[in-house]
């Protein structure tokens, strides 16, 4: 097959996906808004080779197949980079195709502009952008698709840019589509984003899960051999399908939890889906189903899930159960109506269309986008605090909590008294001394749980504090904090600024960046700001920085491991002329300045990752670090790939876990493992016994991870040792 046909075959698959019932017309505008397309992208290929074309094409399809969107959204999907990559107009779109499309085609051009690599014009962009999804959400799934077509096609790319791309979207895209109700584009988007970023992890975890599915596949049918059986007995039309947890749900888990993948009781899971009977409720339907199942299967209580009597904020509605299984392995059931099922998989577009069927999910949506519109209202917000500010709003997990008239509200998981506060308004927020949950008088830290009432107590002498942001979870609470203290801070530094210079004045110092970095340097504070600040509320004395700037400057950094850094990519040839490996040949010029990240303290043979967000040193991260995701979905064009070539005999913190069976001498066996090995000490080793288990944490300098691996097996190999894992993400 030619590309003519390549293309003419994918524009037919595009046809054939339209929903039922698409107009003769409407084919017809589909068909022009390709050809425009066609002739705009002409003689333009992607990295992989093939016609640029067959993108947009890719994405219409995802748009109206896999969301379920509707002819207008095909035709935008299709001319999605047309004003961004060619030199069309929106106002030429909006004459060729009506205002409506035209308004969806500038939302997309937004969107793209906003990952661009200067942050105030990100900012502004990315706020363009999210009043677009306010205003039509269809812009949002539109680049959701988009998004998902760029991640299935990611092997064409740079690892550098793999990894960057991976970052972004697990951090903003998955999250937005979970938010969007898109459970299965959610699931594939973050098990793609997990193969780029620690693709040896990914390929194993995949190969288990796989090996998992074909071991337990007899106990699948045992299972639901009499499920089948009593469910078509009472008269329902059903389908019964497997699943296995994703690779990412089963890593994140193993992450989250410190726990090895044979800890996972919950691979497995069946799911129910029925035609509902007619003249009765659904709602009745699934309880109904959950009755005829518990009369086989005991059920775990403390696991059911109930979804139908209140939908989750992005819609979905269903009734999970799990049930102890044959050959004592606990199997999770979910059980769904047509209509909830077509919810779940294809978001808020199925949602749109049922949405008689389901007005308190619907206005759940609309007050999600009422809360982004008010955030947008905030002035003074930098670009990576708005970013996170925003994916504070796609919270995955919620509550649903009470005011004391009985009107609910819907909050994030671990929301506490404070947040509730501000979510019913600022000046209660900002006034808060406390609450009652349930009429018990409790702290404002204090966390929500689902059905809590609650009662904010407010003073009019109380103001924000700055520990307040430590325990706040909702992006409005934050956000209004943020804004008090910047006016603060503003002021702080004038205050700040004034008394330093008054100082070099004194001192006949010339106001420059020398003698500011000397006394920042000397002073161990990270930038100006602090400076200022710390002089304004005097916690930092004039005099400590009149003997700083006395000082005399040294040079005392002693390199005692290498890194490998690279140039990022605005250093890099046009894209045409740039070859997939130039990024291993080309070797930074300062590659010796470099700071390794307390966040997740890396150690050689670590999978880590450089970025340069501020001044000229180089801050290197383990690749898997929430912080380092959180940065390169903010700062891509700031990473400079880096790898390890060599090192020194010099030593690294890392900590490791370890609990098991107490016995008379465990303690001293372990510590006798880890004395003979000659590439690892001990710093401090803790351990704690209650009800003969013990839990220990030891704290050890090792050269690299293949000293700490060694060590760890030795040790798990033990009698007694139950569990040894490596603690991620230190703070020490």
């Amino acid at each position: 097959m030619n590309e003519q046909e390549m293309i003419e075959a994918a524009f037919d698959d595009l046809i054939k996906s339209l929903r039922k019932g698409t107009t003769e017309e409407s084919v017809k505008l589909i068909r022009r808004a390709f050809e425009f397309a066609r002739e705009a992208h002409q003689g333009v290929r992607r990295k992989s080779g093939e016609p640029y074309i067959l993108h947009p094409l890719a994405v219409a399809k995802i748009a109206v197949k896999e969301i379920g969107l509707g002819t207008k959204s095909a035709v935008a999907a299709l001319l999605h980079d047309v004003v961004e990559d060619t030199d069309y107009t929106v106002e030429d779109i909006a004459n060729l195709f009506g205002p409506k499309i035209a308004s969806l085609v500038d939302g997309l051009t937004k969107i793209s502009e906003a990952m661009g690599s200067n942050t105030t014009k990100q900012a502004e962009s990315f706020r363009k952008m999210i009043l677009t999804l306010a205003d039509d959400v269809r812009v949002i799934l539109i680049k959701i698709a988009d998004r998902l077509h760029n991640m299935r096609t990611l092997d064409s790319m740079p690892e550098h840019k793999q990894v960057r791309i991976a970052s972004e979207t697990l951090y903003i895209y998955a999250p937005l589509a979970h938010r969007m109700g898109l459970h299965a584009i959610k699931t594939e988007l973050e098990d793609l984003s997990l193969k780029y970023e620690n693709p040896v992890e990914y390929q194993e975890l995949e190969q288990r899960i796989h090996d998992y599915r074909d071991e337990h596949t007899g106990l699948y049918q045992q299972f639901i051999a009499p499920i089948r059986e009593r469910l078509t007995e009472s008269g329902y039309h059903y389908e019964i399908t497997a699943r296995t947890k994703s690779v990412y749900s089963v890593w994140s888990k193993m992450q989250r939890r410190h726990i090895s993948f044979d800890e996972i009781y919950d691979l497995l899971a069946v799911r129910i889906v029925f035609e509902p009977k007619d003249n009765q409720p659904e709602k009745w339907q699934c309880w109904n189903i959950y009755s005829l199942i518990t009369d086989m299967y005991s059920p775990k209580p403390e696991r059911i899930r109930d979804w139908v009597s209140v939908p989750k904020a992005n819609g979905y509605e269903a009734l999970h159960l799990t049930v102890m299984g044959p050959g004592g392995k606990w199997i999770e059931v979910q059980i769904r109506s047509r209509r909830m099922d077509e919810i779940a998989e294809k978001g808020l577009a199925a949602h749109w269309k049922y949405k008689g069927d389901n007005a308190e999910a619907s206005n759940e949506v609309d007050k999600w986008l009422a809360g982004i519109k008010e955030m947008l209202e905030q002035p003074g917000t930098d670009a990576l605090e708005f970013l996170d500010e925003f994916k504070l709003n796609l919270f995955a997990k919620e509550i649903r909590v009470f005011t004391p008239k009985g009107e609910m509200r819907t909050l994030p998981k671990n929301a506490t008294v404070l947040d509730f506060a501000y979510d019913i308004h600022t000046e209660i927020g900002n006034s808060c001394i406390g609450g009652k949950v349930n009429h018990k008088l409790v702290p404002m830290s204090h966390q929500l749980q689902s059905g809590d009432q609650v009662e904010v107590l407010t003073s009019d002498k109380q103001k924000p504090q700055s520990d307040w942001l430590d325990f706040i979870v909702t992006a409005k609470a934050r956000n209004n904090i943020l804004m008090i203290f910047r006016r603060e801070k503003k002021e702080q530094i004038r205050i700040g600024t004034t008394m330093f210079e008054k100082l070099l004045e004194d001192m006949k110092l010339p106001f420059g960046t020398e003698n500011l970095n000397k006394a920042l340097l000397h002073l161990k504070l990270q930038n100006k700001d602090d400076l200022y600040v710390s002089l304004a509320k005097g916690h930092l004395d004039i005099e400590d920085v009149r003997k700083a700037l006395k000082k005399k400057s040294e040079n005392k950094f002693v390199k005692y491991w290498k890194l490998q850094f690279f140039k990022s990519d605005k250093d890099k040839v046009a894209p045409e002329k740039e070859e997939k490996d130039k990024v291993i040949n080309d070797i930074a010029e300062d590659a010796s300045d470099f700071i390794v990240a307390p966040c997740c303290n890396p150690i050689p043979g670590d999978d880590v990752v450089g970025m340069k967000i501020d001044g000229d040193k180089i801050t290197v991260h383990k690749r898997k670090c929430p912080e380092a995701i959180r940065l390169m979905s903010s700062h891509g064009d700031k990473i400079v790939p880096v790898k390890w070539v060599s090192h020194k005999i010099m030593s690294f913190l890392a900590i490791i876990k370890l609990n098991g069976i107490d016995s008379i001498g465990i303690v001293s066996d372990i510590t006798m493992i880890i004395s003979k090995e000659s590439n690892v000490n001990m710093r401090t080793v803790h351990f704690e016994t209650k009800d003969g288990i013990f839990e220990g944490m030891i704290h050890l300098y090792v050269h690299n991870t293949a000293d700490l691996n060694n060590l760890m097996m030795k040790i798990a190999s033990l009698k007694g040792v139950e569990n040894v894992s490596r603690v991620e993400n230190l703070d020490v």
